[in-house]
């Protein structure tokens, strides 16, 4: 199992207006480009969408879908690879002082790929969540700005999730 985590420097509104626009997906998730919704759901349980991916001449359109998802906090994905079978990923997002610190926890899921799970498998797959992660606090960073963060910041510090006024 491949656990990764990554600090941005912005509140967690601004990752998940990232991780909730289905169009967006490309530019973070490694591997991936032109990313398109199957639906107008996403990310509601169950909601998928498709992309591309290309490795040199080979290219395929990848799916991803859905699975346990509570707003604000966590969304579960799992993504079919073709013939490789899917994996699981798991994405919490958790306020971190102004910030937002994301975690997120990979691993294949059924056919070859879970078949054939070992160490140098989660060494590859924690390579690419480090790029991932990084990609997706240059887009939240990018599509947010500073200013803005922090009035959302004000706000929730005056009425944090769960504290009733």
């Amino acid at each position: 199992m491949a656990i990764r985590h990554h600090v941005i420097e912005r509140p967690p509104e601004a990752v998940w207006a990232v991780l909730e626009n289905p169009e967006l997906y490309g530019e973070w998730v490694v591997g991936t480009s032109a990313s398109r919704p199957l639906d107008d759901r996403w990310p509601q349980v169950d909601a998928s969408l498709e992309y591309s991916v290309s490795l040199g001449p080979w290219s395929y359109e990848g799916r991803t879908t859905v699975r346990p998802f509570e707003p604000r906090r966590w969304l579960e994905l799992e993504a079919h690879t073709g013939r490789l079978g899917t994996a699981r990923i798991a994405i919490e997002v958790r306020p971190w002082g102004g910030h937002t610190l994301v975690i997120v926890d990979e691993h294949p899921l059924r056919g070859l790929g879970g078949a054939l799970h070992a160490a140098p498998l989660d060494v590859l797959i924690q390579l690419r969540h480090r790029s991932m992660l990084t990609r997706l606090a240059e887009v939240v960073e990018r599509t947010t700005s500073p200013a803005a963060s922090a009035d959302a910041q004000a706000l929730e510090d005056a009425h944090p999730p769960g504290v009733r006024s």
